[in-house]
């Protein structure tokens, strides 16, 4: 029987859903699975609805919670790691206003640009603090990790655990499928697709047709008048100046109980459309993620979308409701299957590090890649067909996540300035020591370890 640790599962999106995808497996249903949180009281709840769930449907899960970690990875097989620290929106409100009121043009400040380091810097050391008990508790143990700033959180646990089984997943991988059919009029099924890069930072470089056929110059000539003309589900979700009662249907969020004022729809394709003439390459997620790691996306990407759909992402986030259903729609069930029967599966989109996947970066930096899994592991495929324009693009960032690193481990001041004047989304440099003081002194709960 294996052990399935959840941390972070006070969080019902992450808790229900993992239930949910853990009980619809075949493979792992009839493993011993414990939640984990700091939250007593949210823990409880995901674990009485998953319990009372397990009871409804006869399943030989044994389900149990706990708020002591140690205890949690006793025995454990795998671990899947999906936490936030403090208040996540009030903390990001900061992370994204405060650079930019000291003149820094940054967009969205989830992963990358100055809001992405300040990020960092908060939730690295407790994830830090997780993998130092796994080592020490269960080291043989699959680690999953789901929680940003990925591509930094990987490489700072890998340079501090090299020998850690660590791996980062994120869904972003999975916007091609919602895309690429309808563009090409095929079945997802019917495509060989290959991307790649750093996380919320890669682009689709190679895509065939079932037959191997190039289908990328049909993408080329296609993809920008349907990013132009067709609506993608993010165009249905309506976005109101008042609260209101959300409410889920087909997948389609609106406000039954207000009249929406004058209604922008939100596109965020505006970077996608320029990244497909520039560098002929599709990127694998939206112009609010993709525009967080250079400083010319700020002109290009759509402001207005970006911030209707931050608007909506934090009524949905406090109002929809979550529940635990069968079916699988995040990867790391699938990979754990793999990992526990041996049969090879490939998966679109890892974060491990780079041990040659992608030639001109580092070992040393975590990138998203492809890889096959089975009894022996996590192993990437290279990516041959990285083109040098793109390549450029991503080396642009290799200082600023040795040194986002380097900040965490030496609790430096000094490097998280060095980490700032090496991003290229930061143009100025006279203001960033007293930028710095004030994030420490604004969140020195989380960052008063920073000297």
């Amino acid at each position: 029987m294996k052990r399935i640790v959840l941390i972070g599962a006070g969080s019902a999106q992450f808790g229900f859903g993992t239930l949910g995808e853990i009980f619809t497996s075949e493979v792992l249903r009839d493993a011993e699975v414990v939640l984990l949180d700091i939250n007593p009281t949210a823990l409880d709840l995901v674990y009485q609805t998953g319990q009372a769930f397990i009871e409804e449907h006869s399943l030989p899960t044994r389900l149990s919670a706990t708020t002591d970690r140690k205890r949690a990875l006793q025995g454990a097989d795998y671990v899947i790691i999906s936490i936030e620290v403090g208040d996540r929106f009030s903390l990001w409100d900061q992370d994204r206003c405060i650079p930019q009121h000291y003149g820094i043009q940054q967009v969205y400040g989830e992963n990358g640009g100055p809001g992405g380091l300040f990020h960092s810097l908060r939730i690295i050391p407790p994830i830090l603090e997780i993998c130092a008990d796994v080592r020490e508790i269960c080291p043989h143990a699959h680690v999953f990790n789901y929680s940003n700033p990925m591509s930094r959180i990987c490489t700072t646990v890998h340079r501090a655990y090299p020998d850690l089984n660590f791996v980062g997943l994120c869904h972003e991988v999975s916007s091609l499928e919602r895309y690429l059919p309808t563009i090409l009029n095929v079945p997802f099924e019917d495509l060989e697709l290959t991307a790649g890069g750093l996380n919320h930072f890669s682009c689709l470089l190679e895509a065939h047709y079932k037959d191997g056929t190039d289908a990328y110059p049909d993408i080329r000539r296609l993809a920008p008048d349907f990013f132009e003309k067709v609506p993608g589900a993010s165009d249905h979700l309506k976005v109101y100046r008042e609260s209101g009662t959300l409410i889920e249907t087909e997948g389609v969020t609106e406000d039954k109980s207000l009249q929406a004022e004058s209604y922008r729809r939100w596109v965020e394709r505006g970077l996608f459309k320029y990244v497909l003439e520039t560098y002929d390459l599709l990127p694998i997620t939206t112009d609010s993620h993709f525009g967080e790691y250079t400083a010319w996306a700020y002109d290009i990407v759509d402001q207005r979308g970006i911030l209707d759909f931050y608007h909506y992402y934090r009524i949905c986030m406090s109002q929809v409701q979550p529940k635990i259903e069968f079916g699988i729609k995040e990867r790391v069930v699938p990979i754990m299957e793999a990992l526990d029967t041996g049969d090879i599966m490939l998966e679109a989109a890892v974060n491990i590090p780079n041990e040659g996947f992608i030639k001109g970066l580092p070992a040393s930096l975590v990138v998203e890649v492809p890889a096959h899994i089975g009894a022996k592991g996590v192993k990437g495929v290279a990516l041959e067909s990285m083109p040098p324009s793109f390549l450029a693009l991503l080396q642009n960032q290799v200082g600023v996540h040795m040194l986002c690193a380097e900040a965490v481990l030496t609790k430096s001041k000094k490097a998280v300035v060095q980490a700032l004047l090496a991003d290229p989304v930061v143009t100025r440099a006279s203001c960033l020591k007293e930028l710095v003081d004030v994030m420490v002194a604004e969140q020195s709960a989380f960052l008063g370890y920073l000297t």
